[in-house]
């Protein structure tokens, strides 16, 4: 009896994990991002990471575009993208 329960846990904890990972594939797979809504005025546009600390973010405020370096000594802004 007792060694039914632990089977039966141990096969829904390996049944809950597999779930977990199959959505964390989906969701890397389709890229899915939240739409941004009429009321939004700070988007992250895109994302990249230079080495382990330090990223490169492009980030929207309203018709603006700018380019963001974080996780060094200081975070800096690289510079604004001109209108196309």
């Amino acid at each position: 009896m007792i060694g039914q329960n632990i089977l039966l846990a141990a096969a829904t904890l390996i049944g809950v994990i597999a779930l977990i990972g199959a959505a964390a594939k989906f969701y890397q797979f389709t890229g899915w991002r939240p739409k941004s809504g009429p009321g939004r005025t700070l988007i992250l546009r895109e994302s990249i990471a230079l080495d382990p600390r330090r990223r490169v973010h492009l980030v929207q405020c309203g018709e603006r575009r700018v380019v963001l370096l974080t996780g060094g000594a200081q975070d800096l802004v690289i510079g604004w993208m001109q209108d196309p």
